[in-house]
């Protein structure tokens, strides 16, 4: 079967498979999804999967937005005369 494959198209096609596995398997990991994790592990669909998972089912994050703190200034009370 892989003597009819040319290693041209097999060396770029196993890369491919393994940059995506690799990234849906971290943010499946990082995400707590096991079920999204143990599918991407064992099915191999050449990437298929992963950027699927990548591009609608993993979890969105919020960025965290820094808010300003209001301090209170103290007023001082111009004494009359």
């Amino acid at each position: 079967m892989l003597e009819t494959i040319p290693l041209f198209i097999l060396i770029p096609l196993v890369l491919w498979s393994l940059l995506w596995k690799g990234i849906a398997l971290w943010k499946t990991g990082r995400n707590n999804q096991l079920v999204w994790f143990l599918f991407i592990l064992i099915i191999n669909t050449a990437g298929i999967l992963p950027i699927i998972y990548l591009l609608f089912f993993q979890k969105k994050t919020r960025k965290k937005t820094v808010t300003k703190k209001k301090t209170k200034t103290k007023k001082t009370k111009k004494k009359k005369r």
